[in-house]
């Protein structure tokens, strides 16, 4: 039985990671920025920067955030790391939500190193009387992780301490 049995699902990250980036490259060779294109009714594919974190907080504080929102992502990359790596083989469930939450946070750090600024193009609206800031699928994967985690936490029993 391997030392760290949990990190076997790396691949996951390593798969929305990768998903993240192709995504955003096709996007970004493909649209003009801001452009956006209708998929239905209340979904559009709609180029847009971010500089800020979730919902463009901190946009505006004149680029020092850039370098604060890597430093947390590399900090907390770390630390998912570790826990992945001290899970016991029956937490999978919490495996597979840091594994997605991890993937997600690297995939916007990519950006944000590379470019200063994330790329976001999922714009997802009701009519005009409410619009979702735009995202990507970093932070769809980042949300599913911490969605499976907190569904985890109310629905697992407790263990015996041991």
């Amino acid at each position: 039985m391997p030392k760290f049995p949990m990190l076997k699902w790396l691949w996951l990250a390593v798969l929305a990671l990768v998903l993240d980036q192709a995504s955003k490259l096709i996007v970004s060779s493909t649209m003009a920025l801001y452009e956006s294109r209708v998929v239905c009714a209340f979904f559009n594919l709609t180029y847009v920067h971010n500089t800020g974190a979730a919902f463009s907080f901190l946009s505006d504080a004149g680029g020092w955030q850039r370098w604060l929102f890597a430093g947390l992502a590399v900090g907390m990359s770390g630390v998912m790391s570790v826990w992945m790596a001290r899970l016991k083989p029956t937490e999978t469930f919490t495996a597979v939500a840091l594994s997605l939450i991890l993937g997600g946070a690297i995939g916007n750090l990519i950006d944000r190193l590379a470019y200063g600024y994330v790329i976001d193009f999922l714009d997802v609206f009701y009519d005009d009387a409410w619009h979702w800031p735009a995202f990507n699928i970093a932070d769809s994967a980042i949300t599913v992780g911490v969605v499976l985690m907190l569904w985890d936490s109310f629905t697992s029993k407790p263990q015996d301490a041991t």
